[in-house]
């Protein structure tokens, strides 16, 4: 099949730099009324994947003039000690974001904790309150979730008709499915969420204007799953084997890409898809946040 038959491949790097330049335009603009943004990610344990995360997240925001903030805990710590940095780190005026990054470890309320940051700092969107706001007609939350929030914004970049379009969302995480779910709903498309007990899964997905694949599971989706012309976001992350990878493995979403990208209008692809845009949301969430700080 010649190229021009194939889906459009939605750049998510582009996308993300963009957001990026933007948000250290206005890091500086704080910086000019003295005023340093600042982001603490507070790690919790030695999972592999989270050290990586937040490491990824410092870096960016060195590169964008956030100053961050970095506290790494033992995965034996008590509810209460993590619980006291909280409210230490709500406290702190250098501070305008706080991260924590999930998960953390079976002992502690990971509830309680999210319920603890103040939601004016709250820029992974994850508090109750901020949730609640987003679930609600007529109402907005101070900060979405990073990833959600990526989401919509390529599907605006790329053009994505929205309103009356079938979104379909496969997962329910309060990470990112049902975030992502809420959104496209105030955005006036007809949501249907797929998850573990969805019936005839295939015929559902084929229905959809929009996909947004948060399941999980390596190359689940297939190309005769997609409908002509759909929007396929691919939010997973999802490492194979390759022998004849550098480290004996690859990336892959929870979308056959080659398969989807014969169908397929547009379509995200893992890596240089979804992921960028998950630290540039965040980003940007803190620098609103410190934006707001001055009101």
């Amino acid at each position: 099949m010649s190229l021009e038959h194939l889906a459009t491949v939605i750049d998510g790097k582009a996308v993300a730099a963009q957001i990026r330049a933007q948000v250290a335009a206005r890091a500086a603009a704080l910086a000019e009324r003295s005023v340093r943004c600042g982001l603490a990610a507070v790690l919790v344990g030695e999972n592999p994947a989270s050290h990586t995360y937040v490491r990824m997240k410092r870096k960016a925001c060195a590169e964008v003039g956030i100053e961050s903030f970095y506290y790494e805990l033992p995965a034996h710590i008590a509810q209460a000690e993590l619980e006291a940095l909280i409210e230490t780190l709500n406290a702190r005026a250098d501070v305008h974001g706080i991260l924590v990054q999930l998960p953390l470890p079976a002992h502690l309320d990971e509830q309680r904790i999210l319920s603890l940051i103040s939601t004016a700092k709250d820029v992974d969107g994850f508090h109750p309150l901020n949730i609640g706001r987003l679930a609600m007609k007529g109402r907005e939350p101070d900060f979405v979730p990073a990833t959600p929030a990526g989401v919509m914004r390529l599907l605006d970049a790329y053009g994505a008709p929205l309103a009356g379009a079938h979104a379909v969302v496969l997962g329910r995480s309060n990470i990112v499915g049902m975030p992502c779910a809420l959104l496209l709903t105030k955005r006036d498309c007809t949501v249907t969420i797929c998850h573990s007990r969805t019936r005839d899964l295939p015929e559902v997905v084929r229905s959809a204007d929009i996909l947004v694949a948060a399941i999980g599971r390596p190359q689940l989706v297939q190309g005769a799953w997609i409908k002509a012309g759909a929007f396929v976001i691919d939010v997973g992350t999802n490492r194979v084997p390759d022998p004849s990878a550098k480290d004996g493995a690859r990336l892959v979403g929870d979308v056959d890409f080659e398969a989807a990208r014969r169908v397929a209008g547009a379509i995200t692809p893992v890596p240089g898809g979804v992921g960028p845009m998950t630290i540039a949301m965040l980003l940007e969430n803190t620098v609103k946040a410190a934006e707001r700080s001055l009101r």
